[in-house]
């Protein structure tokens, strides 16, 4: 695929913003448009709005690069060991399986059994789930909480494309959205961090949440067990 093609269909894979493949990789922006021009290893597609839409491979092959430039290669050895990589093994990912115990995520849903499930999910990864059924009880939480990440049903009543952008005006908590429909556009548009279509598979749900929750949460969990 070209970089000037957009993703006609998910199909259920999550879909990452550029600004949130940035946040979890701890680099910027500028830094991850330059890698793609300059060496068009790692080429996100692109999304019918033209935003530039990360796959879960993509977010991998990316860590990958970061983890061999943290050990001293530079940027240009790091793709070159990448493409290497990528031409022997095309099916290349590697997915971190750290869990942490302590973490919150608000889920905000409309359907109570889809909550219910995507909560029994969550919980039998150690993450601690506080439920929404509407936006203003989301929001409040939102406030009493501060959860780490958010998940947001955005054919809830009342709104989830404007309860998006309220969780995500003034935070830095990564948000994914979820919906039936194709909406990722109008979903990273509003401030999500992340889009998965419905119906959600349980592994790739978790698998999107611990992504997105990245090191930030799972570093400062860590961090408070560790003695002084």
């Amino acid at each position: 695929m070209t970089t000037g093609e957009h993703v006609a269909d998910s199909g259920g894979r999550p879909i990452y913003s550029i600004g949130a493949v940035a946040k979890m990789l701890g680099i910027d922006t500028a830094t991850l448009r330059a890698w793609e021009e300059r060496y068009e290893v790692v080429v996100p597609e692109r999304s019918k709005g033209a935003q530039r839409v990360y796959s879960r491979d993509d977010l991998e092959q990316l860590r990958f690069v970061v983890e061999a430039m943290q050990r001293g290669e530079t940027a240009a050895d790091a793709h070159r060991l990448l493409a290497d990589r990528l031409r022997s093994l095309p099916n290349f990912t590697r997915f971190d399986d750290n869990k942490s115990a302590t973490i919150v995520i608000l889920l905000a849903e409309r359907d109570r059994y889809a909550a219910e499930l995507c909560e029994f999910f969550l919980r039998t990864e150690g993450y601690d789930v506080d439920l929404a059924f509407d936006p203003p009880s989301a929001q409040r939480l939102f406030g009493e909480r501060t959860p780490d990440l958010s998940v947001v049903e955005l054919m809830m009543s009342g709104g989830g494309l404007e309860l998006c952008r309220r969780l995500t005006t003034d935070s830095t908590v990564p948000l994914l959205a979820v919906s039936a429909l194709d909406l990722a556009d109008e979903a990273l548009a509003a401030g999500a961090s992340a889009f998965l279509s419905k119906p959600l598979e349980p592994l790739q749900f978790v698998s999107t949440v611990r992504d997105l929750l990245g090191s930030s949460a799972l570093t400062r969990s860590t961090s408070a067990m560790v003695p002084s």
